[in-house]
C-alpha cells in the first residue's frame, strides 16, 4: 500500500457520509448548485476527491442525500388540527426549509430519495390530505400537485431576477398583448408568500370537492 493510499484510507475512516453531506451544503452556499462538485466538497473537508467519491458513489446519490436532509430537518410536530391548515403548514415549512439553502428548491427538484426524511414527510402530507379529500387517489395526486407548485414557486423566488421582470415590462404593451398588459404588475409580483398561500388554498379547495378520475 502506498503512502497516498494509506492517507486516503485514514480519511475514509475519519469522515462519514453525514460529514460529506454537511460539507456539500457548505459548498452549495458558496457556489450554488451549478458549481457543486466533488472537488469543492473535498476542499471543504480537506480530503481527496477519491475519498469523497468513496462515500457518495455518484453525484445523484449525493443529491438524494442532500434533498433528504432538507426534508428530514422539517419539524413535523405541533401542526394545526384541521386537515387543510395542516397541509398549508407542512408546505410552509417545506418552503422555509428550501429557502434556508442556496438553490434549495432546485436541489430538491427531480429527486425522490427512498430515505427516512423524505418518506416521513410525504407520509404526513398524504395523511393530512386523506382527511379532506374524497378519495385516496385524490389525496395522492394532490400531494404531487402541491409539492410541484411549491417547488416551482420557490425556484422562482430564489432566482428573483429583477432585470428579467424589467425586460418583460419593456416588452409587453397593451396593443400587442391586451390580455397580459393590464395584469402585468400582479403577474410579476414578488410577494411570494401571498402567492404561495393563495395557490395552495386554490389547489386544496378544489381537491376537497373534485375527486381524481378513476380508471
Amino acid at each position: 500500500m502506498t503512502k497516498k493510499q494509506a492517507a486516503t484510507d485514514r480519511a475514509k475512516i475519519g469522515i462519514t457520509l453525514d460529514d460529506v453531506v454537511a460539507a456539500a451544503f457548505d459548498a452549495l452556499a458558496k457556489g450554488g448548485l451549478a458549481k457543486l462538485s466533488t472537488r469543492a466538497i473535498a476542499g471543504e473537508l480537506g480530503v481527496s476527491m477519491n475519498t469523497v467519491m468513496w462515500h457518495i458513489r455518484t453525484k445523484d446519490r449525493l443529491l438524494d442525500a442532500m434533498a433528504d436532509a432538507v426534508l428530514a430537518g422539517i419539524d413535523l410536530e405541533d401542526l394545526p388540527e384541521k386537515w387543510d391548515d395542516q397541509v398549508i403548514e407542512l408546505l410552509e415549512r417545506l418552503r422555509r426549509a428550501m429557502l434556508a439553502h442556496r438553490d434549495g428548491a432546485a436541489l430538491v427538484a427531480g429527486t425522490f430519495p427512498m430515505a427516512s426524511g423524505t418518506v416521513t414527510y410525504t407520509d404526513r402530507m398524504v395523511g393530512a390530505l386523506r382527511q379532506g379529500c374524497p378519495t385516496p387517489r385524490t389525496a395522492a395526486w394532490t400531494a404531487w400537485n402541491v409539492f410541484y407548485f411549491t417547488l416551482g414557486l420557490v425556484q422562482e423566488e430564489q432566482a428573483a431576477l429583477i432585470q428579467d421582470r424589467q425586460r418583460l415590462r419593456d416588452f409587453v404593451d397593451e396593443n400587442r398583448f391586451p390580455g397580459l398588459a393590464p395584469a402585468l404588475d400582479d403577474f410579476m409580483s414578488v410577494d411570494f408568500g401571498a402567492r404561495f398561500r393563495y395557490g395552495i388554498r386554490q389547489i386544496i379547495s378544489s381537491a376537497a370537492t373534485t375527486p381524481a378520475p378513476e380508471d
